[in-house]
């Protein structure tokens, strides 16, 4: 079965540490995550994004919505963690790529971005969720480049 992922990458003219707090910091990424709650409302990731740590998708009333595990993190660098909707019965099968991965480059003070988020062919109907997702990131990644350039 072929691998369904969301691809993109963005330019950004900021250092990583900066765009790793966009990413990271509860109180930042809640005014780039509301782009995933489809005009519902508001919600922004929680973890320690150690190793292993559980990442919670939370609502603006503290409930989980989204979780998952941290499955690689070096600072300013990379970062992936799985992510599963809590109100899905099941849990697909998931490899080490599978979940959202953000990978950072900095050269002289400007960042490249990478994002992949997959595998979505473990999931009935995956095209869709691929698509629906890729057009979020087509929002989320301009929001993110934003803040870290004027933080």
């Amino acid at each position: 079965m072929t691998k369904l992922f969301v691809d993109k990458t963005i330019e950004i003219n900021a250092p990583a540490s900066k765009v790793w707090g966009v990413l990271t910091i509860s109180e930042l990424n809640r005014q780039w995550a509301v782009e995933f709650s489809s005009g519902g409302p508001e919600f922004h990731l929680e973890s320690t994004w150690e190793l292993g740590s559980p990442v919670y998708w939370k609502g603006q009333d503290g409930t989980v919505i989204v979780e998952g595990n941290v499955t690689a993190a070096l600072r300013n660098k990379l970062l992936r963690f799985t992510v599963f909707d809590v109100r899905m019965a099941e849990r697909p099968k998931v490899t080490e790529q599978d979940g959202i991965t953000f990978q950072l480059d900095e050269v002289e003070g400007k960042t490249t971005l990478h994002i992949l988020q997959g595998d979505f062919s473990a999931m009935a109907d995956g095209q869709i969720y691929r698509d629906a997702s890729a057009e979020i990131w087509d929002k989320v990644l301009p929001r993110v480049k934003k803040m870290a350039e004027e933080n």
